[in-house]
């Protein structure tokens, strides 16, 4: 596991000299621009990848014959000869974004674009090694059947887990975690059940490349996830990127001892965050109440109903959270803490309200452009959209840039192309 997560994060920096692995990187440059603008003429993807046009006109011809691309002929919007439009084929390649959870299994398919093809959610009795990657092959093979007989070819598989990965003897690790995986390499297994090339990464890492990509940090270059699945993770997205650490563990806030608001410090190793701030924890108190609530309709049924325990666990899960906020602030000085993951939007919005007021940090500034806290826009499919986007990286994105706008001149200098054919 932790020379899987070694290679995702130097491959993510590697550029080189070698001419094969630029003209690479320029393949993923211009898929990248056409994706971002909707369609262009090839004057104007040579202009914002900042290739020749040459270069170009062998690209995009590669990319037509291998069904990435598609002709959209010359639409006319002026005088003269109008150029020739290319656009990322909605019909084309598509890859599989798969969420392992302690108790589910969440499977996407999204096209080059980006578009969600398909979706399933499905519960996990088991999450040993021996059953995830059959289970995983065989949703896949579900989905890509719901697309038709001619299912669109697929380009990689991303998968998703919670961690810490290859840890021992941490006391704070609990039911959020899938047992049985220790020592276990995870991607020959998939790669073996699924006959495809598979990427692996931190589910809460991945809620933040879904929710940078597709939700509300679309415009955010520097921000700080806070991912409710089983448990609670973080997703750090500095400068544009995901940040993973050394060993793909970056980002575990849920096994951190917080002080709640309101109360004497106490320090007590057996009581991590997420044993309070979780939709784990949340489900545990609702139960000791006897009360079940294993989807996220129930969940939001009981807030609308203004239940006791729903809203006492708001409360308290507030009341650790707000420090919480107010230490990522100063570790990281992100432009805004975005909540979102495994729980009703209603729910993550009364979490967000009940933070007020918020301890004093570097962010407490008076003229600022976006909310110190705010709610995620990409739901509870967000950690498999983040993983569907990890192969889509490899083949359109060479960084997570913010988009140019469609009449920039020029594109960000994180997405400007290797000129060398």
């Amino acid at each position: 596991m932790q020379k899987q997560h070694r290679t995702i994060r130097q491959r993510a920096i590697a550029i080189g000299s070698n001419p094969e692995r630029n003209r690479a990187h320029n393949r993923r440059v211009v898929l990248d621009v056409i994706r971002m603008h909707g369609h262009l003429g090839r004057a104007e993807i040579a202009r914002f990848a900042r290739l020749t046009s040459q270069a170009v006109a062998n690209i995009v011809q590669e990319l037509i014959e291998e069904g990435m691309l598609i002709d959209l002929g010359r639409q006319r919007n002026g005088r003269g000869q109008p150029p020739i439009q290319f656009a990322i084929n909605p019909d084309g390649p598509v890859t599989a974004g798969v969420e392992v959870a302690a108790d589910h299994m969440v499977t996407v398919l999204l096209d080059l674009s980006g578009r969600l093809r398909a979706s399933a959610t499905t519960p996990l009795e088991r999450t040993d090694p021996e059953n995830v990657p059959k289970h995983i092959a065989g949703e896949i093979r579900t989905l890509r059947g719901r697309l038709g007989p001619k299912a669109p070819r697929l380009l990689g598989i991303g998968v998703v887990m919670p961690g810490p990965f290859e840890i021992e003897g941490m006391t704070s690790v609990g039911p959020a975690t899938l047992r049985g995986w220790t020592g276990v390499d995870p991607v020959p297994l998939l790669e073996k059940a699924t006959g495809e090339a598979v990427t692996l990464d931190n589910d809460a890492t991945a809620a933040a490349v879904g929710e940078r990509l597709y939700g509300a940090g679309r415009q955010i270059s520097n921000f700080c996830y806070l991912y409710f699945g089983v448990g609670l993770g973080l997703g750090v997205i500095h400068e544009g990127r995901p940040l993973r650490g050394a060993f793909g563990n970056a980002g575990e806030i849920g096994h951190v001892v917080i002080t709640p608001r309101h109360r004497r410090p106490t320090y007590d190793p057996d009581a991590p965050l997420e044993r309070v701030a979780s939709v784990l924890a949340l489900r545990e108190r609702l139960m000791a109440a006897g009360i079940a609530a294993p989807t996220i309709e129930a969940l939001e049924v009981l807030y609308e109903e203004r239940h006791p325990v729903m809203m006492d666990w708001i409360r308290e899960a507030a009341n650790y959270l707000a420090p919480t906020v107010a230490m990522l602030e100063n570790i990281f000085d992100p432009e805004t803490v975005i909540f979102g993951g495994g729980l009703p939007d209603a729910v993550l919005d009364a979490v967000v309200n009940a933070l007020e007021p918020l301890p004093m940090s570097v962010a407490t500034r008076r003229n600022r452009g976006l909310p110190r806290v705010m709610r995620g826009q990409t739901g509870q499919l967000t950690a498999a959209l983040g993983a569907a986007a990890l192969p889509l990286l490899n083949e359109v994105s060479p960084h997570l840039s913010v988009a140019p706008a469609p009449q920039q001149p020029s594109a960000p200098l994180s997405s400007i192309a290797l000129n060398q054919e």
